[in-house]
């Protein structure tokens, strides 16, 4: 295993894992309990799994140590992984991903360009293998609905041949429909 990289106060922890997949948490947040002897804490830790060739996968990971909250999620990342089609090393076309009151939009970007990203959405984006995008996140800035906002608008992305399927024509009339518009 690859040794891990912290980032700015902490954050960020990017790891690769045996299979080659990308893996880094997002947030570790504790929580605790009040009982007669005391508190007793919790931790739930929110991490993302990519394999930087297109999927990429997010989830919420609960329990009493933090290395078990960890592997819990990651290993619920992994098995959560959507595929998103990547052209040119950025996405095909700008979405505006929805969850609660948090709103991501992603934009294709030129090559070069890089990943302008927050934090959460970055870790996303990065994991998932686009090298150029641009993002603005808008509304609620929580990680879990930021994150899971990402991920909506990431969903939502087709391949051009895909597209062309769900309307009956062929890559080439879609391609030469929208150069006309």
């Amino acid at each position: 295993m690859a040794r891990p990289q912290a980032g700015h106060f902490g954050g960020d922890r990017r790891q690769e894992g045996e299979d080659g997949v990308i893996e880094k948490v997002v947030k570790i947040n504790r929580t605790a309990k009040v009982v007669k002897g005391g508190r007793r804490f919790g931790f739930a830790v929110l991490a993302v799994a990519g394999d930087g060739k297109g999927n990429v996968g997010v989830a919420l990971g609960k329990a009493k140590l933090v290395p078990d909250a960890v592997r819990k999620a990651i290993d619920r990342a992994k098995r959560s992984m959507i595929a998103i089609p990547i052209v040119k090393g950025t996405i095909p076309f700008q979405v505006i991903g929805r969850y609660g009151t948090a709103r991501v939009i992603l934009k294709p970007a030129s090559p070069g360009t890089g990943v302008i990203a927050g934090g959460a959405v970055r870790a996303i984006i990065e994991a998932s293998g686009v090298k150029d995008v641009l993002s603005k996140s808008l509304g609620s800035s929580n990680p879990v609905n930021v994150l899971k906002a990402t991920m909506n608008g990431l969903s939502q992305l087709r391949r051009a041949s895909e597209v062309a399927a769900i309307r009956g024509i062929t890559v080439a009339a879609l391609w030469q429909g929208n150069q006309t518009a």
